[in-house]
């Protein structure tokens, strides 16, 4: 780590993983060898850089959902922000400067291997994903001008005490002082809410397993045995990893064939029972390109986002923005449709394109459009087909439940894996763009519906669409479904914990086994947080977010933070020197990393927030 001269002011993040990384970089961006002395402490128990979610001690079967050539930590041209830009290699670039020698220090250890063989459209392990975002914090550190130091605390902060400056008191029983803090932290364990903690004690007292929602790596499966009947709640990412470590976790393996890919049982799986609201799991990343003009957004255009945002009253996303969204949605299929493959249409895309824009996205004029200009119904797109693909599967026998979602991933997988259906690619960008877009509103002109429902809705459509498992996984998933180890339960599974066992009510009626898991990441809530320095943030120094529903305040959990990241006190007025960003605030979530030339609003957030907490550096020193 560097040094420097007599420190001025010191900094404290809570955090030292990805967000807080990036964080770091873009205040050391900033500054320069002439700005007065400070001093940067990381503060967090877990490795800096990777942190808790990304740390390499854990399964090596655990990857990431993105490509190695999506995933970056650098600035580049296209990100619009005020601080410097300072570009830098993506994964997979900097995994060929590494087989090039260019990074002699790097040691990948046990993924070596891995390191030398991954190809840009691979997906990396987590484990080999750790020292990428380990040697970009070295970097970082390494970088920093005369003046700027940096340096590591591995303990938790339990609290921190702003009645003199900022005391931060640590698990260890120590106390360090700072002039401004900044929680960076990620996901974090929660208490339980209403309904897992009834769970919970139904299952004690009926004596079956029940695992809670967690982060899948650090959740306790050892009491999921083998042979037995399991109930999985969920098909998202958490579902995916919980598979892979009850099944090649417990020494079975795939194996490919000239029959294409089987799973070899080692006896120790259990018997999972796949079910979720939807009933088939979040669509696989697109592999294919796309060969036709360039994606651009037309309905929710940056002028048709401002309209909205300066007119009276509140939004409500179901009716002002979702309409725009399911539009966008259309125009990225169709646009890539009639300019990357013209000769499977009818007519001009310029024309296509000015129908779409006259219509409801759900308009039968708009469907019968599409009839007449697109011939082969498989390369129509419908939106309500996409959100809910077995919204009309009507009650059958379990074994046509399961066989429709089985059909449903191996179509699933051909639409996004083949060039031929590019389409896909188009809209995953539209998908992307819009929600980027519909980030940038601000969080308080959105109305109560909105906030308690639409959002979480858009956040849990963007993840279903376009932050899916890669192909593998899906592949993998129906290997494990004809060996006889997964069954799909279909779309809108209920249960109940009575007599002895976990009971789920689907479309073809009850199965009954000796465990539930629920297979997704708790909701971030800071005043639940199982984390006692962001339950103190929570309950002292800011306000929770609520919501008026009516006669009731309904609270979001969240702490309330402005534009530039300043915690809100509970009398409205905002910290100039406690700073807050992630999952827990009630800013839109910016993710960790992000994707090469995206213009992405975790930078310019992070962005937004080092100028705001340097200046606030700046007033301490000048006192």
């Amino acid at each position: 780590m560097t040094a420097g001269p007599t420190i001025a002011a010191r900094l404290a993040i809570v955090g030292a993983g990805p967000r807080s990384a990036m964080l770091l970089e873009r205040v050391v961006a900033r500054r320069t060898p002439d700005d007065e002395p400070i001093e940067i402490v990381l503060i967090d128990p877990h490795p800096p850089g990777p942190g808790r979610i990304w740390r390499r001690e854990q399964s090596p079967l655990l990857r990431l959902n993105s490509m190695a050539r999506d995933v970056t930590v650098f600035t580049d041209d296209t990100c619009a922000i005020e601080g410097p830009i300072r570009p830098g290699p993506s994964l997979i670039e900097w995994l060929e400067q590494w087989r090039a020698g260019e990074h002699p220090d790097v040691d990948p250890g046990d993924a070596s291997a891995e390191a030398r063989a991954l190809t840009a459209d691979g997906f990396p392990t987590r484990r080999l994903h750790s020292h990428y975002l380990a040697w970009f914090l070295q970097r970082t550190i390494a970088s920093a001008p005369h003046g700027t130091s940096v340096r590591w605390v591995q303990d938790t902060v339990v609290g921190v005490d702003l009645s003199a400056g900022a005391r931060i008191r640590l698990a260890s029983g120590d106390e360090l002082d700072a002039d401004a803090v900044v929680y960076a932290l990620g996901h974090n364990a929660r208490h339980p809410d209403g309904a897992t903690v009834a769970l919970l004690a139904r299952a004690e007292s009926e004596r079956v397993t029940y695992v809670p929602p967690s982060f899948t790596a650090d959740a306790d499966l050892r009491s999921v045995e083998a042979g037995r009947d399991v109930i999985v709640r969920g098909m998202g990412l958490a579902a995916v990893d919980l598979v892979v470590l009850l099944a090649e976790g417990r020494g079975g393996r795939f194996v490919h064939s000239s029959e294409g890919l089987r799973y070899e049982r080692s006896g120790d799986e259990p018997r999972l029972h796949l079910g979720s609201r939807r009933g088939v799991p979040y669509r696989s990343k697109v592999s294919s390109t796309l060969q036709g003009d360039p994606p651009a957004l037309e309905a929710l255009t940056d002028e048709v986002r401002d309209a909205l945002v300066a007119r009276p009253g509140l939004l409500d996303f179901e009716t002002d923005v979702w309409p725009l969204l399911a539009t966008e949605l259309l125009i990225g299929h169709y646009r890539e449709l009639f300019t990357g493959h013209p000769e499977r249409v009818r007519g001009r895309w310029t024309e296509f394109r000015d129908i779409i824009l006259r219509y409801r996205w759900d308009a039968t004029e708009l469907h019968d459009a599409a009839v007449a200009q697109v011939p082969d119904p498989a390369d129509r797109f419908d939106v309500d087909e996409l959100d809910r693909p077995l919204a009309g599967l009507p009650a059958s026998d379990a074994d046509t439940v399961h066989a429709r979602v089985r059909a449903h991933i191996v179509r699933d997988l051909g639409l996004r894996t083949r060039q031929e259906h590019s389409p896909a690619q188009g809209v995953f960008l539209a998908a992307l763009l819009s929600f980027m877009s519909i980030a940038e509103i601000p969080a308080e002109r959105w109305n109560v519906r909105s906030r308690i429902e639409g959002l979480a809705r858009l956040h849990t459509f963007f993840s279903y669409v376009a932050s899916g498992p890669p192909p593998q996984r899906l592949e993998e998933l129906l290997a494990l479904a004809d060996a006889g180890v997964v069954r799909f339960l279909g779309p809108d599974v209920t249960v109940d914990i009575a007599g002895g066992a976990v009971i789920a009510r689907t479309r073809s009626g009850e199965v009954r086994a000796d465990a539930l898991v629920d297979a997704w990441l708790p909701e971030a809530d800071a005043a639940a947080s199982e984390n006692p320095a962001l339950r103190e943030l929570a309950d002292v120094h800011g306000t929770v977010l609520h919501l008026a529903d009516g006669d009731r305040r309904v609270s979001v959990g969240r702490v309330l933070v402005d534009t530039d990241g300043r915690v809100v006190r509970p009398d409205g007025t905002a910290h100039d020197t406690l700073f807050a960003i992630g999952p827990f605030t009630s800013r839109p979530e910016a993710g960790a990393f992000t994707r090469p030339r995206s213009n992405a609003l975790s930078f310019r957030s992070t962005d937004r927030v080092a100028a705001t907490v340097l200046d606030a550096l700046a007033r301490v020193h000048a006192g």
